[in-house]
């Protein structure tokens, strides 16, 4: 199998079929294009959610508060608290975690979220540090909403750029590298993107105006993230190439590394949509918060694709992240 997450084929036929006990009080489950669980408790609903870091080497505790995190904001709630599993190999030292746990702690106090629990341990069944964060949120049972609500006409809203996360990651991963393509001042704007990984803000906004879905965009980009609430909600969907922001260092790391930047990791880019009535509420909102947004495209009836300078391009299932081809 590739490295990267599973394909939703194989999450469907390996995860999901196997999965058949349902209980009343779980109102959210887990699917394809979907963020998180959640569990009713009376007129309240406990929202859960799981990730690990497998592609970082650097800032990995920064990015496990956010990529958790921001999938709670995914349901238009806030985060309250976080589990941290963090699995070492051999040799690590305790430097390295305390500057992990460091990093974790400065992010959950920005998101005012708690640090609850976990577990830590030294093992060889990894070479390298991973971690991996259960994030805890609560909302409303009358507000809770999921990726199924998408309907025919709804416009397609992407915030700030194209391959964040998987930007800001390569450029310290690959720092010394970079340095015969990029000017120091290029790979430092490439590492502060990852200042802006967090979506909680815009994925609250965006949940008190009322839009018919949200999904953060993670392993699989742009493209991935629009395939997988379509396919959620048998629709499709038209994605504008010239409105998805790039920002110009993306575009020279995805050209040194041969990757697309619609196919790059990018947890801090949030994908919404929302019905075309309501869409000057929900932009002067984002704006108002200094939020960059742009409307992308459109959902439609059946399959996705790509237009490109007044051309169609069919736009396949999300498959291993292109980060992958330079971080392993």
């Amino acid at each position: 199998m590739k490295i990267g997450k599973l394909s939703n084929e194989q999450l469907q036929s390996i995860i999901m079929d196997s999965i058949s006990y349902n209980r009343e009080d779980v109102v959210l489950r887990s699917g394809i294009g979907e963020d998180c669980a959640g569990v009713s408790f009376g007129d309240e609903v406990c929202l859960l959610t799981t990730d690990p870091i497998t592609g970082a080497a650097s800032e990995v505790g920064k990015l496990a508060i956010h990529i958790s995190c921001n999938d709670i904001a995914s349901n238009g709630a806030a985060p309250v608290a976080i589990l941290l599993t963090i699995l070492a190999p051999e040799g690590t030292t305790e430097e390295e975690l305390k500057t992990i746990m460091t990093q974790a702690h400065e992010e959950a106090k920005k998101l005012e979220v708690e640090i609850v629990g976990g577990h830590t341990e030294i093992t060889n069944a990894v070479n390298r540090i991973i971690v991996s964060s259960t994030a805890i949120g609560k909302q409303k049972l009358n507000k809770l909403f999921s990726n199924k609500n998408l309907r025919q006409g709804d416009l397609i809203i992407m915030t700030k750029s194209a391959g964040l996360e998987g930007t800001g990651i390569i450029a310290y991963e690959k720092n010394d590298e970079l340095k015969s393509v990029l000017s120091e001042q290029e790979i430092k704007t490439a590492k502060d993107l990852l200042d802006k990984i967090s979506v909680v803000k815009e994925g609250i906004i965006a949940g008190g105006i009322g839009v018919t879905s949200m999904h953060d965009i993670t392993e699989g980009g742009v493209l991935g993230a629009v395939w997988e609430i379509c396919e959620g909600s048998q629709l499709g969907a038209v994605i504008k190439y010239e409105g998805i922001h790039i920002p110009e260092v993306t575009q020279k790391i995805c050209d040194y590394y041969k990757l697309n930047p619609l196919r790059l990791i990018s947890s801090g880019t949030m994908l919404m949509t929302i019905q075309p009535g309501r869409i000057d509420e929900l932009m002067d909102a984002l704006n108002e918060a200094s939020i960059e947004a742009a409307i992308i495209g459109e959902i439609t009836a059946k399959d996705v694709y790509l237009e490109r300078r007044g051309r169609l391009s069919y736009v396949t299932p999300p498959d291993s992240d292109e980060l992958y081809k330079v971080v392993f």
